[in-house]
């Protein structure tokens, strides 16, 4: 049986591990609080700019502007890109394997295709590193601070790719963050542009050709969404650290209450075991 020694080393170590958890869970509450903002701010752009889109499209309707431009082509899917959104680090309960095993389910269903993948943080960098080939791009480091400018890196490159023919299809993977104890884990088609036919038309006025402003709305809505969705997996990433922390710190404090019991019934044995060999000595002497 362990000494008391071993206890309360064992009781310091988890205590030291609790501060550490504990501090952590409120640096993931502080940083929470400002990608909310951040994630709140976004969508109603995003949903506009989705409207307009669908309203320009559809004056574009039949023409040849529309049949022209790159990024509203519909292919065959034989060369699809992937892009998966995880965190940079760890430490965030299931955040980065629920995104993995969707990953993993992608690559699964689209088997025999010809799949590349585009890593949008070390985590997923890391994981499928190890398959040659899969791996075409990574944007490391930004996760938990995303900014508008790595979104348009990345949809500049996949939307040029996918003008010259060179991909059918794009695809993204990344948790949208709905509340502090839920993130839904989410698949969309990035490319071809994919416009609602069932958004109610509003009455425009164009000052330029419906065709001109389609070519200029497609790319920035394919920039919107990218950045949206690193925007939403960065909340989603401080919200399921926070919460993982909370746990971790909850649990340290049962275990240490489990080894205080423990060790205090090692020393009452200890006190009893030298109460007994002192009425054992004393009663010898007699």
């Amino acid at each position: 049986m362990p000494s008391l020694i071993d206890f309360r080393r064992r009781i310091r170590s988890v205590k030291n591990t609790q501060q550490i958890t504990k501090a952590m869970k409120m640096v993931a509450a502080a940083r929470l609080r400002k990608a909310q903002e951040r994630v709140v701010a976004a969508r109603p752009y995003a949903r506009m700019l989705e409207r307009m889109l669908a309203n320009v499209a559809g004056a574009t309707t039949g023409t040849d502007a529309a049949a022209e431009q790159p990024l509203l082509a519909v292919r065959a899917e034989k060369r699809i890109v992937l892009v998966l959104v995880t965190a940079d680090r760890g430490l965030a309960g299931a955040f980065n394997t629920n995104l993995i095993k969707a990953a993993n389910e992608f690559l699964r269903i689209h088997a025999g295709k010809g799949i590349e993948m585009e890593a949008v943080g070390r985590k997923a960098r890391d994981f499928y590193k190890r398959r040659d080939g899969l791996v075409v791009g990574e944007l490391v480091g930004v996760s938990e601070k995303p900014t508008l400018a790595n979104a348009q890196r990345l949809a500049a490159k996949l939307s040029d790719r996918f003008a010259k023919g060179e991909i059918d299809a794009v695809y993204l993977i990344y948790n949208e963050f709905k509340s502090v104890l839920s993130q839904k884990l989410t698949e969309v088609r990035l490319l071809p542009v994919a416009v609602d036919a069932n958004e109610a038309p509003a009455d425009y006025i164009y000052e330029e050709p419906p065709a001109q402003l389609l070519s200029s709305l497609v790319p920035s809505y394919v920039e919107t969404m990218i950045y949206r969705a690193m925007l939403e997996s960065a909340a989603s990433e401080f919200a399921a650290r926070m919460t993982a922390m909370d746990a971790a710190t909850s649990n340290a404090s049962d275990v240490i209450e489990r080894l205080t019991l423990h060790m205090n019934r090692v020393r009452q044995a200890s006190i009893t075991r030298e109460i007994i060999e002192v009425v054992s000595g004393a009663s010898a002497l007699d």
